[in-house]
């Protein structure tokens, strides 16, 4: 816990009131590694519980966390983040899924359909972390291609040139997967929005 342990050098009580927003906004400023210890420090022990609500194992789970925070600063350093609550579950979560595969563990979507609600409390986040968890769990009903470019484009970073070598989709491919994805998505989003509000009226 490296970084968690600079940030002790800054005055947590001058940074207690302050949002993640504005957190993110000075690191990106000036840069300083401190701030983002303790942005993180926030978010401790939700990391660690969703780790161990994936992995099982409290061992493995920490070392993930520790993975997550070198992959979170590694990522911050490379493109701007607005919503930090909500895109950290989603590292966090994609991180533990790709544990589970490289273990062998079966119905990893299945364990994603299970325990996606779970372990991010909805209800104390706004409304826009609520849609964009959808999206991300939306994806999975996308088809195959649309799925895999939707994924790479967005969650990964990838250009549409690296999405073609990887794949090796074309680049019309590519370009129509990510629009088709897009158009997709927004329509499985608005569905789920729709049995939301029905199921609550009901």
């Amino acid at each position: 816990m490296h970084l968690l342990n600079k940030s002790q050098n800054l005055n947590k009580k001058e940074f207690k009131h302050i949002s993640d927003q504005d957190l993110l906004a000075q690191y990106y400023s000036n840069r300083d590694n401190r701030l983002l210890g303790i942005l993180l420090q926030r978010y401790t022990l939700l990391l660690l519980g969703v780790c161990m609500k994936y992995l099982k194992n409290e061992e493995a789970a920490k070392d993930a966390v520790q993975q997550i925070f070198l992959k979170v600063i590694h990522e911050l350093q490379r493109y701007q983040v607005q919503f930090f609550k909500s895109w950290l579950y989603m590292i966090a979560r994609n991180h533990c899924l790709m544990q589970l595969r490289n273990h062998g563990v079966k119905n990893v979507a299945e364990i994603k359909e299970d325990i996606a609600e779970e372990e991010f409390p909805l209800q104390q986040q706004v409304e826009r972390e609520k849609l964009l968890l959808l999206v991300e769990t939306s994806v999975d009903e996308l088809n195959y291609d649309q799925k895999t470019c939707i994924t790479l484009f967005y969650l990964n970073k990838k250009s549409y040139q690296q999405i073609t070598e990887q794949t090796g989709f074309s680049l019309m491919q590519v370009k129509s997967f990510i629009q088709n994805g897009k158009r997709n998505l927004k329509l499985l989003v608005e569905k789920k929005l729709r049995e939301k509000n029905n199921g609550r009226a009901e």
